[in-house]
């Protein structure tokens, strides 16, 4: 894992990380509806899951995270995912290590899911890195709108998403998403990168 600490003093969000993390504590989320037709014949949760990587992974807006050693921006995200046990109707949190190559990363996803699926405990794998986010999983649920309530001081920056079941538009096949940003690193603007950024990558995916 490797990052970098932001020069806070020089850092051109000064002025707005400290208005939305000391003056006015702010996170948002919204929900849109992404095009999902692509992926129709491929796996669609870990599909998902390495295609909203590799889009946190163009953004340093999303890679934006406060440790000890200060504000940084991780080089590489990793994806945090839940996964269903479906004799206790529970869920754990694992991770998977990204890689690049889909089929390298759906190799490592099918051995971690075949691994822990059947576990009870909330975080079953051990050794969970720093540097992974959350990506949470409701297939059934299609909403048109989502919030996770982070009851903590304020200061968790990194983004949360949240994927509802998906559903047929015409002829198109559409799925939920909801992206959770803190304020303080992240605006309107930016998620509208992030989303025609994600877009456009479904839309060219073929591993």
């Amino acid at each position: 894992m490797s990052h970098h600490i932001i020069d806070f003093h020089n850092w051109e969000r000064k002025e707005f990380y400290e208005h939305f993390t000391n003056e006015v504590i702010c996170t948002y989320s919204t929900t849109v509806n992404l095009d999902i037709t692509n992926l129709k014949s491929h796996r669609l949760y870990p599909s998902l899951i390495w295609l909203l990587t590799k889009a946190v992974n163009q953004m340093p807006e999303f890679r934006t995270a406060l440790t000890d050693e200060g504000v940084c921006i991780y080089d590489e995200m990793h994806p945090a995912y839940t996964i269903f046990n479906k004799d206790n109707k529970n869920f754990s949190a694992i991770w998977t290590e990204f890689n690049s190559d889909y089929n390298i990363f759906l190799r490592s996803y099918e051995l971690d899911t075949a691994k822990y699926s059947s576990s009870i405990k909330y975080a079953p794998k051990p050794d969970r890195p720093s540097n992974p986010f959350a990506i949470y999983m409701v297939p059934w649920l299609t909403f048109t709108s989502f919030n996770i309530n982070v009851f903590d001081d304020g200061k968790y920056l990194l983004p949360i998403f949240t994927l509802g079941k998906y559903f047929e538009e015409g002829k198109k096949i559409m799925i939920p998403l909801a992206i959770q940003v803190h304020h303080a690193v992240c605006d309107g603007y930016h998620i509208g990168t992030f989303i025609n950024t994600l877009q456009t990558l479904i839309e060219s995916f073929n591993p």
